[in-house]
């Protein structure tokens, strides 16, 4: 007879994995708290009381240039995300419910794409928007993130299991156009998928690191993996940017962790969580 108590080995492994990923969120928690005399002096999990300081003089450094680069990169994260997602959701439906000529090419282009490391494509997309005069802007970061070839094979998978093709023909027979279809019954349906693939595509823009520090050169523009990367390099000659640098790496998990809060609710790890049963 199968037991329903979990197994203490299994439990044991996840609360290793729970440890070892969580480790260094409390790392930087603790260390943020340390002044810059005590970051070094101290022992390392052991908390201190200037965290409030920290934070109070990194908004002061070059007049508030961090919070700068905190609302860069949440217009590249959330423009970004939002864009792709819709990008993925229409291109997956079209690959799900439609049949073309190429067809198969197509997804067999786009399973390959999945694998490509997007590192290894981010100096060839800096050629390319050079040629066009989009480096050193807004639009070379957020343009090359709008298509993500693994968001669209989500949206392919759920919109297969989530949306009947019953329902579409019947919609089709009421008179109503692919788009209305697609934006009035489909997406209600991919919705769960559709979180799930814009979290994915917020947190990957979110660190995003190779594609803006090759397309900027402003520092106005920095997000702020590429901003506190420059405040890290700057640590070697003043070892006092070292807490700044700490503290706003505890701030920019802030906003990751409030989004996940906000939209786990809606997080389905069933694929058919959305479908429509007869």
């Amino acid at each position: 007879m199968r037991s329903d108590r979990p197994s203490g080995i299994s439990t044991g492994i996840l609360i290793l994995g729970a440890i070892y990923c969580l480790f260094p969120v409390f790392w930087v928690l603790m260390a943020s708290t340390k002044s810059s005399g005590e970051l070094f002096s101290t022992f390392t999990l052991m908390p201190s009381t200037h965290l409030f300081d920290n934070i109070v003089e990194l908004t002061q450094y070059r007049d508030g240039l961090f919070w700068r680069w905190m609302v860069n990169t949440a217009l590249y994260a959330g423009i970004g995300a939002i864009a792709s997602t819709w990008v993925s959701a229409i291109s997956g439906y079209v690959l799900a419910k439609f049949d073309f000529p190429g067809k198969r090419t197509v997804f067999s282009i786009l399973l390959m794409g999945v694998l490509v490391p997007g590192v290894i494509l981010a100096i060839p997309q800096y050629f390319l928007l050079a040629n066009v005069g989009l480096t050193n802007t807004f639009w070379g970061v957020l343009l090359p993130q709008i298509i993500s070839p693994y968001g669209i094979y989500l949206a392919r998978i759920y919109a297969a299991a989530a949306v009947p093709t019953d329902v579409i023909e019947a919609a089709r027979t009421e008179g109503a156009g692919e788009f209305r279809i697609f934006g009035r019954i489909a997406m209600p349906m991919m919705l769960p998928g559709l979180v799930t693939i814009f979290l994915f595509q917020f947190v990957a823009i979110w660190n995003n690191f190779m594609l803006p520090y090759i397309m900027l050169g402003d520092d106005s523009l920095f997000p702020i993996t590429v901003g506190l990367n420059g405040l890290l390099n700057q640590g070697a000659s003043a070892p006092a940017l070292y807490t700044l640098v700490i503290t706003g790496a505890l701030l920019a998990i802030v906003p990751l962790i409030l989004i996940f809060l906000i939209l786990q609710r809606f997080w389905r790890v069933d694929l058919a969580a959305g479908a429509v049963k007869a």
